[in-house]
């Protein structure tokens, strides 16, 4: 892009070629999100190489607060790295070099041998990558009006979303078959100080890097000249900062409301995956064997339903898709406190999933709909932030309700308790209806 007017942040027509490259990264970076923390590496930390650490903490609470204090992290540097890749022009090198220094560190995990020796090693990479992974999301997620237009910008998002679900689970069948299963996989390969668990980051590395090269190489770099921000030095950023969230607060402060709302409902759609292979087990009679195949269709069906809900988002709008999302999620997950055996979980459970994806990608693009041309990436900082500071209401109430109930499945009742806290929020803020990008056409 050569001009420097602000509409040249905005694609003027949606190329298939740089839709692709740009939804790629969304394929390549489950390598981290899936198979590194969610499935494997955080799980070999826990259960191989801290299994004999002495003392009294054990492997799984230093994963717990390593993760908690890099929340705190992420939570001080993402709205201002994002505004520094808007006014610099620096959106594409910021992905890169964001995503090259995870692919890094998850290269290094190599290095973590099956001994509780190298623990701490393990729990820095470990909690390093989940910031830097979350800060790389930022400008990432900013590029989404770069590759798209006001018509195709629900499509857009709900194909990277789609994309990020299949791409993991692709990696993970590839590494479960070839390296994991049985003793080592097809491939043979020792268990002995964990080697085959240290080549699938090794593999998962190489995913990443391959698959997020396209959006680097075809995506055009945002003009620094596009962006209202001024250009200033790091710890003017904050002060920048602070003034943008001041006049956002008197002059959009539906942003700001849709921001606090999103942070609530997002919680309760991340404690759907994290909590559903819990109850799956441990209240619907699922096996460890048997929930590996339910995972794998959970998130073929949160995929779908995201690739699928795009097209409504662009039609109707963001707000309907994450409205009729958490309504439907609310009536589902009511219906699974009544439901018993594994049958009826992979019925509504599947059922939950499959409006996890929707809301999940028409909140991207609510949020780029709302945002001024040249603001998004330190817009999606802040929602990188919001989201951190309320990551703890889904465990602690689902934890709170088992409790109560003496009995997993009413942890249920705390998932739905922030999902309709974060819809109740919703509805505080005001219907959106014109994309912001069309001011500048």
């Amino acid at each position: 892009m050569s001009s420097t007017h602000p509409g040249d942040a905005v694609a003027r027509s949606t190329s298939r070629g740089q839709v692709l490259a740009w939804s790629f990264w969304d394929w390549g970076s489950a390598a981290f999100n899936a198979v590194i923390v969610t499935f494997v590496f955080s799980v070999y930390l826990t259960d191989g190489v801290g299994k004999d650490l002495p003392g009294p903490v054990s492997a799984s609470t230093w994963l717990a607060w390593s993760i908690a204090a890099g929340s705190l992290v992420i939570a001080v540097l993402a709205p201002v790295l994002g505004q520094r890749s808007d006014a610099g022009g620096r959106r594409k090198r910021s992905l890169a070099l964001l995503t090259g220094a995870v692919v890094v560190l998850m290269a290094l995990m190599f290095f973590v041998k099956e001994d509780y020796h190298y623990l701490w090693l393990g729990l820095l990479l470990i909690s390093l990558g989940i910031v830097l992974f979350e800060l790389a999301q930022v400008p990432y997620f900013a590029m989404l009006r770069q590759v798209s237009t006001p018509e195709t910008v629900g499509r857009v998002s709900g194909l990277g979303w789609g994309f990020g679900y299949l791409g993991g689970i692709v990696l993970l069948i590839i590494v479960f078959v070839g390296l994991i299963s049985g003793d080592g996989g097809l491939l043979g390969v020792t268990t002995d100080d964990g080697l085959n668990i240290r080549l699938v980051a090794i593999v998962s590395a190489v995913w990443f890097l391959v698959f997020a090269l396209p959006v680097l190489l075809f995506v055009p770099e945002l003009p620094a000249e596009a962006s209202p921000l001024p250009r200033t030095g790091f710890v003017d950023s904050y002060r920048v900062l602070f003034a943008e969230v001041r006049t956002m607060w008197r002059d959009d402060r539906e942003t700001l409301k849709f921001l606090i709302a999103s942070a609530l409902y997002r919680d309760g759609l991340a404690g759907v995956f994290t909590f559903g292979a819990v109850i799956a087990v441990s209240v619907y009679g699922f096996t460890d064997e048997t929930v590996i195949p339910f995972g794998i269709v959970a998130n073929v069906a949160a995929a779908g339903g995201a690739i699928l809900a795009g097209r409504f988002d662009d039609r109707s709008g963001p707000r309907r898709v994450v409205v009729f999302s958490l309504v439907s999620m609310m009536v589902v997950g009511t219906v699974l406190l009544f439901v018993e055996g594994s049958t009826g979980f992979w019925i509504f459970g599947l059922l939950l999933c499959l409006f996890v994806g929707p809301a999940q990608s028409a909140s991207r693009t609510y949020l780029v709909r709302l945002t001024a041309v040249g603001k998004e990436g330190q817009n999606f900082g802040l929602y990188a932030m919001t989201g951190r500071a309320a990551s703890f209401l889904s465990p602690a109430l689902f934890g709170l309700f088992a409790f109560i109930g003496g009995d997993d499945r009413w942890g249920i009742v705390g998932i739905l308790v922030v999902l309709a806290a974060g819809l109740a929020a919703l509805f505080l803020v005001a219907p959106q209806v014109r994309d912001r990008a069309l001011e500048v056409r």
